[in-house]
């Protein structure tokens, strides 16, 4: 993973959403279980989520929220995606989340190929969601972008090559994202274990350890300040 974070520190002016909004709109949020506003707020409940996420935004002046990556969630506790009967729970985040309003313009990160797509559908998963490979300097490494609208994924084929900055999706709306207030999931992924159109986004404990390497956090490549 050191080379990837090399390799990173060398790229610059890279944006994931709507290329218009500059870095200083944007403002960190806590959405882990030491933030007690939460526990106050019905989280199952995605519009009542979305006014908490458009009130902290109006409050702070910004056009958009983002963070998560390895934070401890509640968020996950309403869907057995996360919470298998006989499996262990998973509410560690393993992406970076950005929050804005649903139909802004999703960008590839980087020059690449659509690896692979796909709709997601159960509740609290990624909705639909695309997958895009990338090499840089003969290290391959993969990037998801989650929580896209269903047009996102009309007219997508394997193998595509997409421009860094060029507009591969828009942001979803629940229920059809996940049932979750719009924001994108972007996550960095070196290993892909063979999986197509989804690969985890949120683990347990046990597995911290692999996922922070095989999945370093986002911000080294975007360098939100």
């Amino acid at each position: 993973m050191n080379k990837i974070k090399s390799l990173f520190e060398n790229l610059k002016d890279v944006k994931v959403i709507d290329s218009s909004i500059d870095y200083s709109y944007y403002i960190a949020i806590d959405l882990s279980v030491s933030n007690k506003e939460l526990s106050k707020l019905n989280i199952t409940d995605a519009l009542a989520f979305e006014n908490y996420i458009e009130e902290y935004l109006t409050k702070n002046s910004a056009k958009v929220a983002f963070g998560g990556y390895q934070e401890i969630r509640n968020l996950y506790k309403r869907s057995t995606v996360f919470n298998a009967e006989n499996s262990e729970e998973r509410n560690i985040h393993i992406g970076l989340d950005l929050w804005i309003k649903a139909g802004t313009s999703v960008l590839a990160a980087l020059d690449g190929t659509i690896h692979s797509f796909q709709n997601n559908t159960a509740l609290g998963d990624y909705g639909p969601t695309i997958i895009m490979e990338h090499q840089l300097d003969e290290i391959k490494f993969y990037t998801l972008y989650g929580h896209l609208s269903l047009d996102s994924l009309t007219d997508k084929q394997i193998g595509t090559e997409v421009k860094k900055g060029e507009t591969i999706a828009t942001l979803g709306s629940p229920p059809t994202n996940g049932d979750y207030a719009p924001h994108l999931h972007f996550q960095i992924i070196i290993d892909i274990e063979n999986k197509t159109g989804d690969y985890p986004g949120v683990c347990n404990e046990n597995k911290l350890k692999f996922y922070s390497e095989n999945c370093p956090n986002p911000n080294l490549l975007l360098k939100i300040q």
